[in-house]
């Protein structure tokens, strides 16, 4: 009896390994453009005017660069919002909470961001309202866009061999680039020492020519194919493309299908990341551009929009909205699970 007994509990220790083998290990990745991420405090050399408190606003100096700003509803932003320490705190704490709402209450396991002034806003969301989550590593290197935003990432693995490389726009494009951002690109370390890379974009805006955009793409997919091709890799961002002018140029299928799988083509009842409008119409702006090596799958995607903070009664995505400090942003998050 005594040797049948070991014998049993062998082949129970054995089948339970086997199974705890057998469990898929999934890593969960979110895009999230913030809108508009500032502190309060004037960073030297960029267009932060408008993120400022309002009696940091009452100089000349400050009145006529807002003057110079041509689109009024800008200018009068620049002006008049009281963009203050209680602002700032209501901004980070939202993002927080719709953060929480993934992956029950634990946070995507890496999140790109696009829309972040600088490292130390992006520190304060990781440290005072996201502590408990386990968010090891941040990275943000300072670009050249002339307002300060930048793209970034926070991680609970481990990163190495971060870097910016500019987009090669062409020559007749050059004047437009200040208002661009570089593609950062970070790899990361899983648990059991696979690694991931990552690309954090965010893409030129639609009021410019789509030719800019795709110079977007080319780059991004150059970057692409300097890497192993058993390195499993993702971009993710504000590509800026609206539905119509990829329904006009076939974007996704000209500069995205041939290099990447689309997540949120996996995303069920999904409208859009982004809606505008004037035009009434949803786009997917943000995106997670999926290339799959080995064992690895894309397994799911979804819009992380289920905070009261995030949506109209329309529907839509709120932005964040002064002197009322309500909504979040103009762009919902997307999420990409991947397993093995």
């Amino acid at each position: 009896m005594g040797v049948m007994s070991k014998l049993l509990t062998t082949i129970t220790l054995l089948l339970l390994s086997m199974l705890s083998y057998a469990e898929p290990h999934e890593v969960i990745i979110m895009t999230f453009n913030v809108e508009n991420l500032f502190d309060y405090i004037h960073d030297e050399g960029k267009n932060d005017e408008t993120y400022l408190p309002i009696e940091e606003k009452q100089t000349t100096a400050h009145v006529e660069k807002c003057n110079r700003i041509t689109v009024l509803y800008w200018r009068e932003q620049c002006l008049y919002w009281d963009w203050n320490k209680f602002i700032v705190e209501q901004k980070l704490k939202t993002i927080g909470i719709a953060i929480t709402q993934v992956n029950s209450g634990k946070g995507p396991d890496i999140i790109a961001f696009q829309e972040v002034e600088n490292r130390n806003i992006l520190a304060r969301l990781r440290d005072e309202y996201l502590s408990d989550m386990g968010y090891q590593s941040l990275v943000l290197l300072e670009g050249k866009d002339i307002r300060g935003i930048d793209v970034a990432f926070l991680s609970k693995f481990p990163v190495f061999g971060a870097k910016l490389h500019e987009i090669e726009f062409p020559e007749s494009e050059r004047e437009q680039v200040g208002d661009t951002r570089p593609i950062l690109e970070v790899s990361f370390e899983l648990d059991g020492g696979e690694q991931i890379t990552g690309f954090a974009v965010h893409f030129p805006a639609p009021f410019h020519p789509t030719s800019m955009r795709e110079s977007a793409y080319s780059s991004l997919n150059e970057l692409l194919g300097k890497l192993p091709r058993d390195r499993i890799a993702f971009a993710a961002g504000d590509f800026n493309t609206t539905s119509e002018e990829n329904k006009k140029n076939k974007i996704l299928d000209n500069w995205a299908r041939p290099f990447w799988q689309i997540a949120h083509e996996l995303c069920r009842r999904c409208l859009g990341s982004s809606y505008y409008a004037p035009s009434k119409e949803w786009s997917f702006l943000d995106m997670i551009l999926w290339r799959p090596a080995g064992a690895w799958k894309m397994t799911g995607s979804y819009l992380a929009n289920q905070t009261p903070a995030q949506v109209t009664e329309q529907g839509t995505p709120k932005r964040f909205s002064l002197p009322e400090a309500t909504g979040l942003s103009d762009h919902w998050p997307l999420v990409m699970v991947i397993e093995k």
